[in-house]
């Protein structure tokens, strides 16, 4: 039998897209999730964040056909229900969040068109998929889908960027190759590219370009040790700039924009930043993709699809002398999440730096538009009953805060217990698909 659900109210209070580019709303209407097989759990949220793909849908140019649907894919919370052939989890237990639910089954076969699960974007992306930006959320394959996180002395936001942008930005620094040693160039210096900045810097890079165009991510990035490129400047292209400062050029490029990428004028150019890697990248380099790239008719869902063009103008005349690698794609989290995990564990790795805002689910309009005009470059939505405080958000993060443990140098995290269970990512051989960040 499913364990009993704590609350009795049928709705929560969810950040709502309707189809209309740049608004969202917070309803406090919205259906809450029940369990619908024996696999699910319900999820009460703590912790949530608004990323990059958020604004893709935010500006109409990516999500589902029909509107509404609750936005966000990034979480860390409390199982509060599970279903009857649900084992890993139990009600009580903390847990983060993956950004797509597992599949569900063993896949053997190729298959031409990929299944992208992904909370936040409405059915198309898998129907039993809700949004994370609410109080509470369905996880089907709980399983198979969730991360247990240590109930005790951590912070939500030590994991909450393992749901998506650590792993993301960790796969670009994959698909491009990367080795110790290579110098990197990051193209984009949002939630993603600040995090490939780091990681790169983490893996053993030589030096590394962060390329942008909003002062504060560049100065972000040089506190992270980049070399900041600002690619708007009368310098010239942020390929030129980077050629001056090493004429060989970089071992590796990852680009974190995707197709609303700008020129160096700052107008539309969706092929723009490619070609800048590919100029940038030296003999025998590589370069990965984990900006969005995805091309949607126009429709209620996605008012402004019709302004993406699904085909881009690559040089190949330059690359190929070369003999340049690109591999491109969405995240491959489930692979990625053990080794990751032990980084943030051991304290190896610290995320908490990048959050730039905190605010209530009720300032979610605020955040959006905040983000939208590059004020803020990581806002996280804090419910006030994260460790169990029913009073306002700034007493849940205090009380988050406090619940962490601290190594008195510059307020680092220190090393934090191993879960009292194993990580439900098993060690027998699957055939995953991938999710989209």
């Amino acid at each position: 039998m499913s364990s009993p659900n704590v609350h009795d109210k049928k709705t929560m209070r969810a950040v709502v897209y309707e189809g209309k580019p740049f608004e969202i709303k917070v309803r406090d209407d919205w259906p809450k999730p029940t369990i619908q097989m024996p696999e699910d759990a319900i999820v009460r949220i703590t912790t949530a964040a608004l990323c990059g793909s958020e604004a893709h849908i935010y500006r109409g140019f990516f999500g589902s056909h029909n509107p509404p649907w609750v936005m966000g894919h990034e979480a860390v919370g409390i199982v509060v229900e599970v279903g009857s052939a649900t084992e890993q989890f139990k009600v009580g237990d903390r847990v983060l969040i993956p950004f797509g639910t597992d599949a569900g089954h063993y896949v053997v076969d190729s298959t031409l068109t990929p299944d992208i699960p992904m909370y936040g974007a409405g059915g198309d992306f898998r129907p039993d998929n809700g949004g994370c930006q609410a109080e509470y959320v369905r996880v089907s394959y709980a399983d198979d889908s969730l991360v247990a996180i240590p109930d005790t002395v951590s912070s939500d936001i030590d994991w909450l960027f393992l749901s998506d942008i650590f792993p993301t930005a960790w796969a670009g620094l994959d698909f491009s190759g990367f080795e110790p040693g290579d110098a990197v160039a990051v193209f984009g210096c949002g939630p993603v590219g600040l995090m490939c900045v780091y990681a790169a810097a983490l893996r053993g890079a030589s030096q590394v370009f962060a390329v942008d165009s909003v002062r504060a991510r560049l100065d972000k990035a040089a506190s992270l040790g980049a070399i900041p490129i600002d690619f708007t400047s009368e310098d010239g292209p942020a390929s030129a700039q980077i050629l001056r400062r090493r004429p060989e050029g970089v071992k590796r490029a990852v680009d974190c924009v995707g197709f609303e990428a700008v020129n160096h004028r700052l107008k539309p150019q969706q092929n723009y930043v490619i070609n800048e890697c590919i100029r940038v990248a030296s003999v025998g380099g590589g370069i990965g993709q984990v900006g969005v790239y995805m091309a949607s008719p126009t429709s209620k869902g996605v008012p402004r699809g019709g302004e993406v063009d699904p085909v881009y103008e690559i040089n190949l005349s330059e690359a190929w002398p070369k003999s340049l690698s690109i591999k491109m794609g969405v995240c491959p989290i489930y692979e990625l999440l053990p080794r990751l995990f032990e980084l943030v564990k051991t304290g190896r790795a610290r995320l908490g730096w990048l959050v730039s805002a905190t605010m209530g689910i009720e300032d979610a309009p605020k955040a959006y538009e905040r983000f939208e005009k590059k004020l803020e470059i990581k806002v996280v939505f804090r419910f006030p009953w994260a460790h169990g405080v029913d009073g306002d958000v700034a007493a849940a993060v205090k009380a988050d805060e406090e619940h962490a443990v601290t190594d008195g140098k510059n307020g680092h995290r220190g090393e934090i217990p191993i879960p009292k269970k194993k990580l439900p990512i098993h060690s027998h051989p699957r055939n995953r698909r991938p999710f989209v960040g």
